[in-house]
């Protein structure tokens, strides 16, 4: 299956400088974004768990390799009229993952620069980085997951 591959492909770069050298490994969470094809990849201890649709920013969601920092269940955007964000996952600054009520919209460009999923993977999501952990919590917005997966 070439998402699988793709992936944990990307699971096994990511993970190769982070696993400590001695001792047991952590736990490591790896979601990956593919603004181009609005799909996220979520990879467990170096296992393909969940491929869903998602909806990136319109006009931005910034690239780059992020930490998850702050959780919130049922947060409300305060720059968008108190917009609902369930199970937000907050990466960087104002920039989450998190539940939408617009689920026709996923799977196309739709959002103010968060990354939308449908309530239910979101809080899959959620219940996985709160288990685990968000310094376990590595999120990675690329692109094209095409361009990391061929170097």
């Amino acid at each position: 299956m070439p998402r699988l591959g793709m992936a944990t492909a990307i699971a096994i770069v990511t993970l190769g400088g982070l696993l400590p050298v001695s001792g047991a490994a952590k736990a490591e969470i790896v979601v990956t974004v593919d603004k181009a094809k609005q799909r996220m990849f979520v990879v467990v201890d170096g296992e393909h768990r969940y491929t869903w649709p998602v909806s990136t920013g319109i006009g931005n969601t910034p690239s780059g390799s992020y930490r998850a920092q702050l959780l919130s269940r049922n947060h409300r955007s305060t720059l968008f009229n108190n917009a609902p964000m369930p199970y937000a996952i907050f990466y960087s600054g104002h920039y989450a993952i998190h539940g939408t009520a617009a689920v026709a919209q996923i799977g196309t460009r739709a959002s103010k620069g968060c990354v939308r999923l449908h309530p239910s993977n979101a809080a899959v999501l959620f219940a996985l980085v709160q288990q685990h952990g968000p310094a376990n919590t590595r999120i990675m917005i690329e692109d094209s997951v095409a361009r990391v997966a061929q170097r």
